[in-house]
C-alpha cells in the first residue's frame, strides 16, 4: 500500500477542531490540578494528622486506579445516582483530579526543598506564618516545581486521547471518525503520531524555557 497523505487535506480542519479541543481541556485541567495540588499539597505538610492523612489517602487512590475506570465512573457511573455531567466537564474534572495527585506531589517536594533560612529571615521580619507560607513558601515552590509540573502537563495531553471512549471528539475522537470516512487509518494515525510528539515536545521545550527564566536569580546565586 502507497502512503498517501494528501487525501487527508479536507480533513485537516476537522482534525484542527480536535486538536483546540484537547487543548481547551488540557489547559482547564491543569488549572484544576495546580490549584487541587496546592491544596493537597499544602495538606500533606500539615501538622494536623487527619488532614494529612487524607491527603495521603487522597494521593494513593488516584494514582492505583487506572484513568479510564475513573473517566467511566464520572461519565457513566454518577447518572446512575442522578449526577449528570457532560463529556467535555467531565474530562476536565477528571483529569483535574487525576492530575492532582501527580501536582500534588510536585509541589510538596518543592515546599520541603525550601531552605530553612529563608524561614528563618520571614520570622526574624515579623512576618506570620499563614504571610510568610503565602507570599514566601508557595511561590517558591511553584517555581521549582515548573519542570514536575511540565512532565504532568505532558502525561495529561496524552492522557487526554482516552477522552475519545466518552464520545468527546477531542483529536484522537476526530481522528477515528476521519479514518471511517476515509477509509485509510494507516495514514490517519501516522499523522496522529506525529501530532501528539509534535506537541509534547514542544510543551517540553516551554517548559523548559519557563523554568529557566523564573529561576534565573536562583542559578545566579549557585554559580
Amino acid at each position: 500500500m502507497r502512503l498517501d497523505l494528501t487525501i487527508l487535506i479536507p480533513h485537516l480542519g476537522f482534525l484542527a477542531e480536535g486538536a483546540l479541543l484537547t487543548a481547551e481541556v488540557c489547559a482547564l485541567a491543569l488549572i484544576g490540578s495546580v490549584i487541587l495540588g496546592m491544596l493537597v499539597a499544602i495538606a500533606r505538610t500539615s501538622s494536623n494528622t487527619w488532614i494529612n492523612r487524607l491527603a495521603f489517602a487522597y494521593v494513593d487512590l488516584f494514582r492505583n486506579i487506572p484513568f479510564i475506570v475513573q473517566l467511566f465512573f464520572f461519565y457513566y457511573g454518577l447518572p446512575e445516582i442522578g449526577i449528570y455531567i457532560d463529556a467535555f466537564t467531565t474530562g476536565v474534572v477528571a483529569l483535574s483530579i487525576a492530575g492532582g495527585a501527580y501536582a500534588s506531589d510536585a509541589i510538596r517536594a518543592g515546599i520541603l526543598a525550601i531552605d530553612n533560612g529563608i524561614l528563618e529571615a520571614a520570622e526574624v521580619s515579623g512576618l506570620s506564618k499563614r504571610v510568610t507560607f503565602s507570599r514566601i513558601v508557595l511561590p517558591i515552590a511553584l517555581r521549582t516545581s515548573i519542570r514536575p509540573l511540565g512532565s504532568v502537563l505532558i502525561n495529561m495531553i496524552l492522557t487526554s486521547s482516552i477522552l475519545s471512549t466518552i464520545t468527546l471528539n477531542e483529536l484522537t475522537g476526530q481522528a477515528k471518525i476521519v479514518a471511517s470516512d476515509t477509509f485509510r487509518p494507516f495514514e490517519v494515525y501516522v499523522v496522529l503520531l506525529v501530532v501528539y510528539a509534535a506537541l509534547t515536545y514542544l510543551v517540553s521545550i516551554g517548559i523548559t524555557l519557563l523554568h529557566r527564566r523564573l529561576n534565573r536569580d536562583l542559578e545566579v546565586q549557585v554559580s
